[in-house]
C-alpha cells in the first residue's frame, strides 16, 4: 500500500478502505508520510469530502492511536458535554456542577484554548491550587465521591487527531465538516463516556459561521456517535454574541461563583438550563422536561452552588484567592437606547491583546485580564451611566476606540434573538 496511490483514489472520488484510511492515519502519525503527502490527502478530503462510513474509519483510526479511558471503575453514570467554542464561554463550570448535583458523573477531560480567548482549563488554572494534571485512580476517586472532575486532557488521547489538526491549520484546511466531526468525536470517544450533549456555536463569533453547515456537522457526529454506541444529542446555539456579562479567564470563573449565588445574565441561564437538561435527559433516560425540572430545582434549593465550592475545593482550588488586574478602566455608555449588538469577534481579539489568548499551546496567557459587560443585549442603557469594565495588565493603544466598537446601542429595540436555535438527536 503507497499514499500516493491512496491520494490518487481519493481525488478520482472513489470510496477508500479502512485498511486505507487507517495506513494514512498511522503512518502519518508515525512520521512514515510527510506532511507533504498527508497535506495533499486532507486537501482533497476538504475538496470532496468523505462518507459517513469514511468519517467513522477516520475517527476510529486516529482513537485507536492512544489509549481510551477506561471509566468503568466510576459508581455513576457519565455524560460528557463539549462545546465547539466561543466567546466568554464558562458553560462547563456551570453544567458540570449541575448534572452532578443530579446524581451523574462528569468526568471531563478539556484543553487549554488556541486563539483569541482562553479555553476550559485556562479558566481553572486560573484558580489558585486548583490541580488539572491527576492520575486516573484521583481522576476516578473524584468523580465518585463527588460526582464531578475535570482535568487537562493527556497528550496519549488521540495524539493523531493532535497531528492532523496542527497541519490543517498550516494548510488551510481546518473548514471541512468531516474532519471536524472526526477531530472532535475521537477525541471524546476516547474519553470514554457513553453519552455526549455537544453545545455546537453557530454565528459570528463561532467556528460554523451558518445553519446549514452546523446541522450538517451535528449530522455527521451524531452517526459517528452511533457507529460506536454513543448517544449524541447537539444543541445548536447562538454565538452572535459573547456570554454572559464576561470574557476572560478568572472573571468568568468569578461570574461562575456569581451565578450559583444566583447573579444570573438570562441568555447564559437558558444556555446553562437547556445543556444540562439534556445531559441529565439521556444519563437518566428520563423525559427531558422531568430532567429540565430537576435541574432547576438544583439551582433552586442551592445543591449546584454546594455541588461548585465541594468541586472546587476537591481539586484543591482556593476561589478566594482568585485575583483579576489592578488596572481597572470603567467606559459609560455613550447615548440612551437598547443594547442590539455586542460584537464576540471585536470583543475576542481586544481580550487577546490585552494577553488573554495563545498561538500555540505552549505560550503563556494572562489569566486576570477580562472585559466585564455590566450591561448586556436587549438591555436599556442610559447616558453616561457605567457600561463596561476592561481589567488589564498592561497598556495598549486605542483601547477607549476599541472599546466604542464593542457594543451597539440603538433607540428602538429589534426582536431578539434565542439563544437555542435548534436541537438534533
Amino acid at each position: 500500500m503507497k499514499i500516493e496511490s491512496i491520494i490518487e483514489k481519493l481525488n478520482n472520488k472513489e470510496k477508500l478502505t479502512k485498511e486505507e484510511i487507517d495506513y494514512t492515519v498511522v503512518n502519518y502519525t508515525n512520521g512514515l508520510i510527510n506532511d507533504e503527502k498527508m497535506g495533499e490527502f486532507l486537501k482533497i478530503v476538504k475538496e470532496n469530502g468523505l462518507s459517513y462510513e469514511e468519517t467513522f474509519y477516520l475517527t476510529e483510526s486516529m482513537i485507536n492511536t492512544g489509549e481510551i479511558l477506561d471509566l468503568s471503575n466510576i459508581e455513576k453514570t457519565v455524560v460528557d458535554k463539549h462545546s465547539t467554542g466561543g466567546v466568554g464561554d464558562k458553560v462547563s463550570l456551570l453544567v458540570g456542577p449541575i448534572v452532578a448535583a443530579c446524581n451523574l458523573g462528569v468526568a471531563k477531560m478539556s484543553g487549554r484554548s488556541l486563539g483569541f480567548t482562553g479555553g476550559t482549563i485556562d479558566k481553572l488554572e486560573s484558580i489558585p491550587g486548583f490541580n488539572i494534571n491527576l492520575e486516573n485512580e484521583d481522576f476516578e476517586r473524584i468523580v465518585n465521591e463527588h460526582g464531578i472532575c475535570i482535568i487537562s486532557a493527556t497528550k496519549n488521547l488521540a495524539p493523531a487527531d493532535k497531528k492532523i489538526y496542527a497541519l490543517r491549520d498550516e494548510i488551510n484546511a481546518v473548514e471541512s465538516i468531516p474532519l471536524i466531526a472526526s477531530s472532535i468525536m475521537s477525541k471524546k470517544i476516547a474519553s470514554g463516556a457513553k453519552f455526549i450533549v455537544i453545545d455546537l456555536k453557530v454565528g459570528e463569533g463561532a467556528f460554523m459561521k451558518n445553519i446549514e453547515e452546523a446541522s450538517s456537522l451535528a449530522e455527521y457526529m451524531i452517526k459517528i456517535g452511533s457507529y460506536f454506541k454513543r448517544k449524541v444529542v447537539c444543541v445548536l446555539t447562538d454565538m452572535n454574541s459573547p456570554l454572559g456579562f464576561t470574557v476572560g479567564n478568572g472573571i468568568e470563573v468569578k461570574e461562575a461563583e456569581e451565578f450559583f449565588n444566583g447573579k444570573r445574565e438570562k441568555r447564559l441561564e437558558k444556555l446553562v438550563i437547556e445543556l444540562s437538561s439534556h445531559m441529565v435527559s439521556i444519563g437518566k433516560n428520563i423525559k427531558l422536561e422531568d430532567a429540565r425540572r430537576e435541574v432547576i430545582n438544583s439551582l433552586n434549593n442551592s445543591s449546584a452552588k454546594n455541588k461548585f465550592y465541594e468541586w472546587i475545593s476537591a481539586q484543591n482550588g482556593n476561589l478566594g484567592k482568585l485575583s483579576l488586574a489592578k488596572n481597572k478602566l470603567t467606559f459609560l455608555a455613550p447615548k440612551d437606547g437598547y443594547i442590539t449588538k455586542i460584537d464576540p469577534l471585536k470583543t475576542a481579539k481586544l481580550l487577546y491583546d490585552l494577553g488573554a489568548g495563545r498561538l500555540k499551546k505552549e505560550d503563556k496567557i494572562d489569566l486576570e485580564v477580562g472585559i466585564e459587560f455590566i450591561h448586556t443585549l436587549y438591555e436599556k442603557v442610559e447616558e453616561n451611566t457605567p457600561l463596561i469594565n476592561i481589567y488589564f495588565n498592561k497598556k495598549i493603544e486605542n483601547l477607549e476606540e476599541r472599546v466604542k466598537e464593542l457594543i451597539k446601542i440603538e433607540s428602538i429595540l429589534k426582536d431578539e434573538k434565542d439563544i437555542i436555535i435548534s436541537v438534533i438527536k
